[in-house]
Formats: C-alpha cells, sequence, structure tokens
C-alpha cells in the first residue's frame, strides 16, 4: 500500500536519511581513477572549479553516493512516483538539491529544470536505469541534457564486497556491514553539441557499456580486497562533502 499521509512520508524520509549514515558509516571505501594523469578534481563537486559536472552511476548503488556526497552542491533527479517521495525527503536531509522527473517519464519538464539547475554552480547527478529499468541499460535523457548544456559526464562505477541483493528490478545491493566499497571513475566524456537522433544513440550506446564495464571492474575490486596503485581512500565529512586521504 502506498503510503500518502505527508507526515509519515517525511518520518520515512527521515528513518532511510539515518539508517543510510549508520550503515554506510561502517564501510571501508576506497576510489581509483584509471588513469593516473586524470585532474583528480573529477572526484570532487567543489562548486568553485571552473568547470561543472553531471555525474552518472547505476541505480542499485544510489546509497552508496547518497551517503558520501551529500553537501557536495549536487542537484539529484529523481522519480515522480509517489514511492520516490519519501527518498525526496531523505535526500533533502542529506544535502542534495533535487528535481523531479526521469530520463523517460515526464522527462521534458525535468531535463528543462536540470537546465535552470546548471546556472545555479550546481553538478547534476543522474540514475540513467531508474526509475524503472531495465537494468543497467542507459536512457538517453543523460546524452541530450549533457549535449544541451555542454557539461562534461563523468561515470562512477560502484561495487561491494558480496552485498546483499534485493528482488527488485535493478536487483538493489545492500553492503554488508564493515564490509569494503568501490568507486572507479571514468575520465570527463564530453558530448558535442547539436547531435542527430542516431548520434544520440551512438553515444547513449557507448556510455552504457562504459558504465557497464566500470561498474564491473568496482565490483571486483571490492570482492578481491586487492590494492591499486593511485587508489585513493574516502568518506564523509561531519558536515557534509567528501574527505579524501
Amino acid at each position: 500500500m502506498k503510503i500518502k499521509n505527508p507526515f509519515l512520508l517525511k518520518l520515512g524520509g527521515y528513518l532511510i536519511f539515518a539508517f543510510s549514515r549508520m550503515w554506510m558509516s561502517t564501510l571501508r571505501m576506497r576510489a581509483w581513477l584509471p588513469d593516473v594523469n586524470l585532474d583528480p578534481a573529477v572526484l570532487d563537486e567543489d562548486p568553485e572549479h571552473p568547470r561543472r559536472r553531471i555525474y552518472l552511476f547505476w541505480h542499485e548503488y544510489i546509497l552508496y553516493p547518497f551517503y558520501l556526497r551529500g553537501g557536495c552542491h549536487l542537484t539529484m533527479l529523481l522519480s515522480q512516483h509517489a514511492d520516490a517521495t519519501i527518498l525526496y525527503h531523505a535526500a533533502k536531509l542529506a544535502g542534495f538539491g533535487v528535481v523531479r522527473g526521469s530520463s523517460r517519464r515526464g522527462a521534458t519538464g525535468a531535463l528543462k529544470e536540470m537546465m535552470e539547475v546548471s546556472k545555479d554552480r550546481q553538478h547534476l547527478t543522474i540514475t540513467p536505469d531508474g526509475p524503472r529499468g531495465p537494468r543497467r541499460t542507459l536512457a538517453p535523457g543523460a546524452v541530450f541534457l549533457a549535449s544541451q548544456l555542454q557539461m562534461p559526464i563523468v561515470l562512477m562505477g560502484y561495487g561491494y564486497d558480496r552485498p546483499h541483493r534485493f528482488n527488485s528490478w535493478d536487483r538493489f545491493a545492500l553492503p554488508r556491514l564493515f564490509s569494503r566499497a568501490r568507486t572507479v571513475f571514468s575520465e570527463e566524456i564530453m558530448i558535442p553539441p547539436d547531435l542527430t537522433k542516431e548520434q544520440i544513440e551512438e553515444y547513449r550506446q557507448m556510455l552504457e557499456k562504459r558504465l557497464n564495464e566500470l561498474t564491473e571492474d568496482a565490483e571486483r575490486w571490492a570482492e578481491s580486497g586487492e590494492k591499486r596503485e593511485g587508489e585513493i581512500g574516502c568518506d564523509r565529512r561531519k558536515y557534509g562533502g567528501i574527505k579524501y586521504n
């Protein structure tokens, strides 16, 4: 049964926020840039950085950036479905800006709002297979948005060490307490302006393939526990933002 009571929706948002803070804070988090010559600024969402970015990751790993990247001047695209209202309240508590819509349903209005938000020195983040899938299939809206705004895309492959998996469309991943969590970043990917439908589809396929590769790499890394040259430790700062070590 769907919850409609505004108080219960806000309470649910608080409980998700509190749960994610408690649960995710136990993880051992590491990040890696495959190319050591890449600008490490792709790891950060500092509004003072001259280039704003669009960060993409798969829906099943939403708990990871939800915990780690609140207060990083990120605006998140969330579904218009009623069951996403609880997540909306949780995201606001965590320090995210929020636009309601998706890269499929309600796409036109949501993308226009994301364009407006980007003018306010905000980075953008999208789960391009949400809100209903298919799993790990990238919708074209993110390509169109990056092309229109001329903001680079950064892909984030996330992985946990043998997480619990829900029986949901995305096989939602819940990490085991005190386990390993890993991120593998792509380089900044610029999408040319004024693309045709055929070109949008070409970039969509390329980004989907690349994000799947990064995610699978992060999952193998998390499970193996191996050390990687150039890996970076990361954790959430007390009052928001990311601390690297």
